[in-house]
């Protein structure tokens, strides 16, 4: 109930704002009619296909949806897409991880306050018996010249996303552009860019959640991991009503509140697949245990 009451006290210091902006609605302070009802409009959703494939969002959005008394509707795409879906107003709010292009969004005036969420890391996973040796790397960059040098199957996402960003970004650290018939572009989402590579006995980068969701269906092992030089953090932003004036601004800003509350934040620390945590929240950090 605690999150309940957060939430309503937001949505009473939003009318204000609404009503600034010019839109219709004015939100009451009281909390929501229950599920069902039909009061509510949906919240839009657009996230990267890691916050998907990986289960959190299993986890984290049935709370909201009671007490918002409405489904969120989750459109798994690569972050690129994502923002775009934001840009065209055809979302309310978007849950992605490439701070360059966030922070272009925010400039653009595409969206309107845009908070840490959590974050997780890369890691680039391989054959077992690692051809390319990348577990010698001294760093990202020498893993995948190692592997370009071996000319070792390397898939890549090739889907704009930030895991794909953050993959140019490490070849353009290491001098090299990817060409050949060992580099290859499987234009789909983490999960399915990971079978992919699974089947062709080949490298490629994964964010950690993700790989770990899915671990059991694989033979691939992580061959190098440097959690500060591949840091993944993942943003909420809520879609811009001054310039898409149809979206759900109240749902969006309902849903930021919520995945950023003490409540979601918690949810997000505690999810885990066999014992192990896929995500460290940001906005609201676990607390450290009191020294003895």
């Amino acid at each position: 109930m605690r999150a309940s009451r957060a939430i309503a006290i937001l949505m009473g210091s939003l009318g204000l704002a609404l009503g600034i902006l010019g839109c219709r609605e004015t939100p009451p302070a009281e909390s929501p009619p229950a599920a069902g009802s039909g009061a509510r409009p949906v919240v839009r959703l657009a996230t990267t296909t890691s916050t998907d494939n990986s289960g959190l969002l299993e986890r984290l959005l049935p709370p909201f949806e009671k007490w918002w008394g409405a489904p969120v509707h989750v459109i798994a795409v690569g972050t690129g897409r994502a923002l775009d879906l934001g840009r065209n107003g055809d979302v309310d709010v978007v849950l992605v991880h490439d701070p360059a292009a966030e922070e272009a969004f925010m400039a653009e005036g595409a969206g309107l306050n845009r908070r840490s969420v959590m974050f997780n890391d890369f890691l680039i996973v391989g054959p077992k018996d690692d051809p390319a040796k990348i577990a010698r790397a001294s760093g990202p960059a020498d893993a995948f010249a190692r592997i370009a040098r071996a000319e070792a199957p390397f898939v890549s996402r090739s889907d704009d996303s930030g895991t794909h960003k953050m993959e140019l970004a490490v070849w353009k650290k290491a001098d090299l552009q990817p060409a050949g018939k060992w580099y290859l572009e499987a234009g789909q989402g983490m999960g399915a860019t990971l079978l992919v590579a699974d089947e062709k006995n080949g490298y490629c980068l994964t964010d950690r959640g993700t790989y770990l969701a899915m671990r059991a269906k694989l033979h691939l092992a992580p061959r190098f991991e440097d959690p500060e030089a591949l840091r993944n953090p993942y943003s909420i932003i809520a879609v811009n009503p001054a310039v898409h004036r149809d979206v759900n601004y109240l749902g969006a800003m309902a849903l930021v509140a919520w995945v950023t509350s003490p409540e979601g934040q918690k949810i997000i620390a505690d999810f885990r697949v066999d014992g192990e945590g896929l995500f460290h929240p940001l906005a609201v950090p676990p607390k450290e245990p009191a020294a003895k």
